[in-house]
């Protein structure tokens, strides 16, 4: 018997897939969950597993192509007898891009896919990253003198850089004078090239913002700002920051702890009404240094301690810019934070992400003059958050009330933040 492998849906916004690379040559032998390929998805490069036992008979996308969900890959012959007979299948089958044929359900992607092994296999073929693929090309670096610096030896761009004699490229942290309330969202400095008059296409992680957004679009929203004072939050952040705190960590955990007070605004809406979550997973919006954006989720943020949450958020940022997360690090999220105050960016208005109820936009931290509790005028640093909300399910007084206690926290209690 001859049997397909379809292109997975490996996240609920995936409507295509490109094909990283093939860990099987054709007339390889197959074992039944053994990886045969490597795709990449909206938001990660993953394993795909074979369902069957057999032979790689023929593949039907190359390496570097891009198909639909559900439409076939490759084809697996049970036996090596079948292999010509689902060759000849191959050559009439019909190549126009229809994603017709069911996909693989749900479940069985959850327990057929894994995180990309990436490893350089004992049959000599190479597994990179599309971005460091490229770039080796136009360093021209040989692959096969580099050694893999991704989860379980995969090359990235990092390490072509590194092979080329050129600077890694750097994280571009909170850049003020005094110590930021701005999250350090990680952004990747890149040449700058000459593009003018060229189309560029999205690739998949920009699509499927293209997608989420459109979505937004759809959804009733409204802005509420408010100014918090940050000098509590400045000081706290010197004392714990050589512990290895980071700002977006505190921030996190600050916002975490006020959704506790506030389950609506922590809420999404459904249509069989509002749906209240369980669990507070604070999302955070990262930069991807090759396009795209991409929001890795602290879970159980508010029942997490400072310096656990602090560690798991490193990983996180460094799992995802190796497009090493798994759907449930970037996908659950309950409530987002996003930041440009890095940038210099004083406030801003945020796009709600499907799914989610509200969303927190952050500025910069900047001296304001205000007016002091005994009538005079001082200066005090300040930042401006921006929350967007969803009309449908929470209120503009819920979102006041939301940040008037988020900006008490912040203000005059963020010992509650270590304990």
């Amino acid at each position: 018997m001859i049997h397909d492998i379809f292109m997975p849906a490996l996240s609920s916004t995936m409507t295509e897939g490109k094909i990283v690379s093939w860990e099987k040559a054709p007339g390889d032998k197959i074992e039944k969950g053994e990886t045969v390929v490597v795709v990449e998805s909206d938001k990660a490069d993953m394993d795909v597993e074979s369902f069957y036992s057999g032979y790689l008979a023929t593949i039907l996308v190359d390496a570097g192509d891009e198909a639909p969900v559900g439409a076939a890959i490759a084809f697996i012959a049970e036996t090596e007898a079948e292999i010509e007979e689902a060759k000849q299948k191959a050559k009439n089958q019909d190549t126009t891009p229809a994603p017709k044929t069911p996909a693989p359900k749900t479940e069985e992607i959850k327990e057929t896919v894994t995180t990309a092994t990436a490893v350089n296999k004992p049959s000599g073929r190479i597994i990179v990253s599309p971005r460091a693929k490229k770039l080796a090309k136009e360093l021209k670096v040989d692959l096969k003198g580099v050694i893999g610096s991704g989860l379980n030896g995969r090359i990235v761009a990092e390490d072509i850089e590194k092979a080329a004699g050129k600077t890694p490229e750097q994280i571009v942290t909170q850049a003020v004078s005094t110590p930021p309330v701005s999250i350090s969202t990680p952004v990747t400095s890149s040449p700058v090239n000459n593009l003018a008059g060229e189309t560029v296409p999205l690739n998949s992680l920009q699509q499927a913002v293209v997608r989420n957004m459109m979505a937004s679009l759809q959804v009733p929203t409204f802005h509420v700002s408010y100014d918090i004072s940050t000098d509590a939050l400045n000081a706290l952040y010197r004392k714990i920051k050589p512990k290895g705190v980071t700002m977006t960590a505190l921030l996190a955990k600050a916002v975490a702890i006020t959704l506790q007070k506030h389950p609506l605004v922590n809420s999404s809406y459904t249509e069989a009404g509002i749906k209240y979550n369980e669990n507070i997973n604070v999302a955070v919006a990262v930069a991807m240094a090759d396009g795209g954006l991409i929001t890795p989720v602290l879970k159980n943020a508010d029942k997490t301690d400072i310096y656990s949450l602090a560690r798991n958020w490193q990983d996180l940022v460094n799992r995802a810019r190796a497009k090493q997360l798994q759907p449930d690090e970037y996908s659950t999220g309950t409530f987002t934070l996003s930041n440009l105050g890095m940038f210099g960016v004083s406030s801003f208005d945020a796009i709600l992400p499907p799914g989610q109820g509200s969303i927190l936009a952050i500025g910069g931290v900047r001296k304001s003059v205000v007016a002091t509790s005994d009538g005079l005028f001082g200066l005090k640093n300040q930042m401006t958050v921006n929350i967007t909300c969803d009309h449908r399910n929470i209120y503009g007084a819920d979102a006041a009330s939301f940040l008037q206690d988020l900006a008490k926290l912040i203000e005059f209690d963020t010992h509650s933040l270590t304990l």
